[in-house]
C-alpha cells in the first residue's frame, strides 16, 4: 500500500478529532490519543479543548474526580492522562523494559534492586486504600527498617524512583490537596482494577491505539514515543509480529517499513491532503506521537523552536498538517511566530483559532502574527 506523506498527516489531523474538531467527550478523547501528556496540567486540558466543538473547561478535572481518567507516569517517565479501564495495559509495557534493573539507572538515582523492591513493597502496604501528600508518602517510608536512606530520592521532583511503582501498578496520582500532589494505590483508586497484565497480552491494545492516531508507524517510532527505544528488540519485533494481519504495511512517500491498522488502510488511502490551521497546545500528542525529530512534521532546522531546553514542547501553529511555527499567550494578544520556509498560512484560518482559543480557555485576545 502506498500513500503520500501529505495524506498521512491529513489522516491523523481526522483520527486526532482535529479536523474535524469532535464531539467526543475527555474520555473518548485521551483513549482516541493513546494517552495526553499532563506534565503540565493546563497543556493537557487545553489539548482536549481544542478538539472539541464546545470545550468545557472543567472537563479534565470531572473526570479526574470520577476516577474515569487517571494521571500517572506513563509514556517516556512523564505524567499523562490515561483512561481508567486502558491503564494496567500502557503501564504493562512501560515495565516491560525493566528499566530500574539496569546497572546505570541504579547508579544515576543511587537505589540498588533490594532496596527497589523493598521500596515497593513498602509503598504497596502504604498506600492500601490511602491518598497520601509525597511528604506524608515520604516520611512512611523512611521509618521502615532499609529504606532511611532514601529521603533526597523520594523528595525529588524528577520522581525518578517512583515511576517503576507507577509502571508496576503499585502508585498513581490521587485528588490534589492544596497545591499538593497526593498518590495512592491504583488497587483501591482505579475502577475495576485487574492488576497488570503480561506484555504480550497488553500490547496489541496498546499499539493498536497508537496507530489508529499516529499511524502509520515504524515499530521503532513506536518504541521512541513509549519509552525513547528501551525496549528490547526482539521483544519489541515479537508485539507486532503478534498482531499478524492486523496490521498492513504501509509505503510513505517511497519510504517502507510503516504499519497501519488493517481495519483504518482504505480510509488512509482514501484521505486527501489538509488544508486546515490549528493553533495545538504545548506538549500535544500531534507532535509527541511521531516526536519531534520526524522532519516531515517539522523542519531539522525548526526542532528547537519547538523542543526547547528543559524538555519543553512549545504550542505550535499546524498548517496542512505540518507544523508552521509556534505561537503563545501574552498579556495582550495571542502571538503566532510563522516559519517563514513554511510559505504563506491564511489569515482567516488564524483568526479562527484564535476565537477557538478564546472558547477553550475564557481568555480572549486579539491576534499578532510575525514571521520567525
Amino acid at each position: 500500500m502506498k500513500v503520500t506523506q501529505a495524506q498521512v498527516l491529513a489522516w491523523r489531523l481526522r483520527q486526532q478529532g482535529l479536523a474535524p474538531r469532535t464531539t467526543a467527550s475527555v474520555e473518548e478523547l485521551v483513549a482516541r490519543l493513546a494517552g495526553v501528556q499532563a506534565q503540565v496540567s493546563s497543556a493537557a486540558e487545553l489539548a482536549l479543548s481544542v478538539r472539541q466543538k464546545k470545550p468545557r473547561p472543567d472537563a479534565v478535572q470531572q473526570a479526574l474526580a470520577a476516577r474515569s481518567l487517571i494521571r500517572t507516569w506513563a509514556m517516556r517517565g512523564t505524567l499523562h492522562l490515561l483512561p481508567a479501564e486502558a491503564m494496567p495495559e500502557y503501564l504493562a509495557l512501560l515495565g516491560a523494559a525493566r528499566t530500574w534493573e539496569k546497572p546505570s539507572w541504579q547508579r544515576g538515582f543511587g537505589v540498588g534492586p533490594r532496596q527497589m523492591a523493598a521500596l515497593g513493597e513498602a509503598v504497596d502496604e502504604i498506600l492500601d486504600g490511602q491518598v497520601l501528600t509525597r511528604q506524608e508518602l515520604t516520611d512512611a517510608v523512611l521509618v521502615r527498617a532499609g529504606l532511611d536512606g532514601l529521603g533526597e530520592q523520594l523528595s525529588s521532583g524528577w520522581s525518578a524512583v517512583l515511576k517503576p511503582l507507577a509502571w508496576t501498578g503499585r502508585l498513581c496520582q490521587g485528588p490534589p490537596r492544596g497545591q499538593n500532589v497526593t498518590f495512592t494505590a491504583p488497587r483501591s483508586w482505579v475502577p475495576g482494577w485487574r492488576g497488570v497484565p503480561d506484555p504480550e497480552e497488553a500490547a496489541p491494545a496498546v499499539i493498536s491505539a497508537y496507530l489508529g492516531a499516529h499511524g502509520p508507524a515504524t515499530p521503532a517510532a513506536f518504541d521512541a514515543w513509549l519509552l525513547r527505544g528501551a525496549t528490547r528488540k526482539a521483544v519489541l519485533r515479537g508485539w507486532f509480529e503478534a498482531l499478524g494481519d492486523r496490521l498492513t504495511e504501509v509505503e510513505v512517500d517511497g519510504a517502507g517499513g510503516a504499519f497501519v491498522l488493517s481495519e483504518d488502510a482504505e480510509a488512509l488511502a482514501r484521505t486527501e491532503p489538509s488544508r486546515e490551521v490549528r493553533l495545538l497546545a504545548g506538549f500535544d500528542q500531534y507532535a509527541l506521537g511521531p516526536g519531534t525529530a520526524d522532519t516531515r512534521l517539522i523542519a531539522a532546522g525548526r526542532r528547537k523552536a519547538v523542543s526547547r531546553t528543559g524538555g519543553w514542547i512549545s504550542p505550535v501553529v499546524v498548517h496542512e498538517g505540518r507544523v508552521a511555527g509556534v505561537w503563545e499567550f501574552t498579556e495582550e494578544s495571542v502571538v503566532v511566530t510563522l516559519f517563514a520556509e513554511h510559505g504563506e498560512v491564511p489569515r482567516a484560518g488564524l483568526e479562527a483559532e484564535a476565537a477557538h482559543l478564546a472558547r477553550c480557555t475564557g481568555r480572549e485576545r486579539p491576534l499578532v502574527v510575525r514571521n520567525g
